[in-house]
């Protein structure tokens, strides 16, 4: 082998070890953020809040993320990427670690909003990041990778975090939520930042990267299907007897973890068309259970198709939305991925807790249910448009 192939195999390495690192911490801080997701709901009814308060407490924060994820974008561009990567994960630890000292749901609310502050600095910042490490002719394999972590952290953090609160105070354990974000900290301050050209700061109006909104729209419309299941599918199942949640949530993530390792790859061989349908018919069907839901056995199956679903579609998307964007916006690109992602998945917890609170659980899966129909829809409409502009064009 000679030198520059040599040199050629070392640029296509994935597993550096910066990305090492940046797959640790996200782990880490998403660990943190997943033990509260099915928790938080508990802690609210446990101050006595109802269904819509319960929504209101999960929608604020991604809302307050989505606020901040634009200017997280600029700021990538401008401050570098490590700034903002270690400021956001600062604010999220104090954040939740404080959780469990909020005497009422007024203060918690407050908190919330502080914590979406940090997880939209950090989130959009650790994504650009692991693009920044990935080479681009395995960015859907390396994204799909990056993207485990998380699942990893999905697997146990629902269901260690349920178990948790039936042990511990909730104050232990919101600090305990936090400490798991201090070691992400600590492990992305070893990061060697890649240096980006210093840009002038873009104007305030310069809130979105246009060549992300295909992917980041239909991604909002199967986000909001997570508003749902984060804040209501452990209340929904105590409501009908049913048994098994914490197994719901590792299913769910083992069936993510499957398909990350090779939904990345059909993307990078075969593009957002091989893998778009099956994953959206998987999270419809799985809905359409959760509506149904007369036993723990539907529940794992929906699970099960719920992460194949996302597993297969998410990735894709994420690597479609910063395909087409300059390098000097890939900040930019990532913060519109994750700002429609934050508000589905804010519009699906306040309007499902409505729902939930008018017409009963099972409305908001049926719901769900129709929202990726539309996802579908849409995702037909663009490839029907695109394929006609191409048609023109050669004509």
């Amino acid at each position: 082998m000679t030198e520059q192939q040599m040199n050629e195999k070392q640029k296509e390495r994935i597993w550096t070890r910066d990305f090492v690192l940046i797959v640790l911490a996200n782990f880490f801080i998403f660990l943190g953020f997943q033990m509260t997701l099915p928790t938080i709901p508990l802690f609210v009814e446990d101050l006595g809040g109802n269904d819509q308060l319960i929504g209101m407490v999960v929608g604020i924060f991604t809302f307050s993320a989505l606020l901040l994820r634009p200017y997280a974008g600029r700021t990538l561009e401008t401050k570098g990427r490590g700034f903002v990567y270690l400021i956001g994960l600062a604010i999220f630890v104090i954040s939740v670690g404080s959780f469990g000292f909020m005497p009422s749901i007024a203060l918690l609310f407050v908190m919330r909003v502080v914590q979406g502050v940090g997880w939209g600095f950090s989130t959009t910042a650790s994504g650009t990041i692991a693009t920044d490490l990935i080479p681009a002719a395995r960015r859907g394999e390396g994204m799909g990778y990056y993207g485990l972590s998380g699942n990893l952290a999905l697997a146990f953090g629902p269901s260690l975090g349920l178990a948790l609160t039936g042990i511990i105070s909730f104050t232990s354990f919101f600090l305990l939520c936090g400490g798991l974000g201090l070691v992400a900290l600590l492990l992305s301050s070893k990061v060697h930042y890649k240096k980006v050209e210093q840009t002038k700061a873009a104007s305030k109006l310069d809130l979105y990267e246009k060549s992300a909104l295909k992917p980041s729209v239909l991604l909002f419309f199967l986000t909001i299907t997570f508003g749902g299941i984060a804040s209501f599918l452990p209340l929904y199942t105590a409501e009908k007897h049913i048994s098994g949640i914490q197994l719901y949530f590792l299913l769910y993530a083992a069936a993510l973890m499957v398909t990350r390792t090779f939904a990345g790859q059909l993307y990078d061989r075969k593009g957002h068309q091989a893998v778009y349908i099956p994953g959206t018919v998987c999270i419809l069907l799985a809905m359409v259970l959760l509506a149904w839901l007369p036993n723990s056995l539907v529940l794992y199956v929906a699970a099960i198709l719920y992460g194949l679903g996302f597993g297969t579609v998410q990735p894709a998307l994420q690597a479609w939305s910063i395909e087409k964007a300059p390098i000097s916006r890939r900040g930019m690109a990532n913060a519109t991925f994750f700002s429609f992602f934050d508000f589905g998945v804010g519009v699906g917890a306040i309007v499902f807790g409505q729902i939930g609170h008018l017409f009963g659980y099972s409305s908001i899966y049926k719901s769900a249910a129709i929202s990726v129909f539309l996802s579908m829809l849409l995702y037909l409409y663009f490839i029907f448009k695109d394929r006609l502009a191409m048609a023109h064009m050669q004509d």
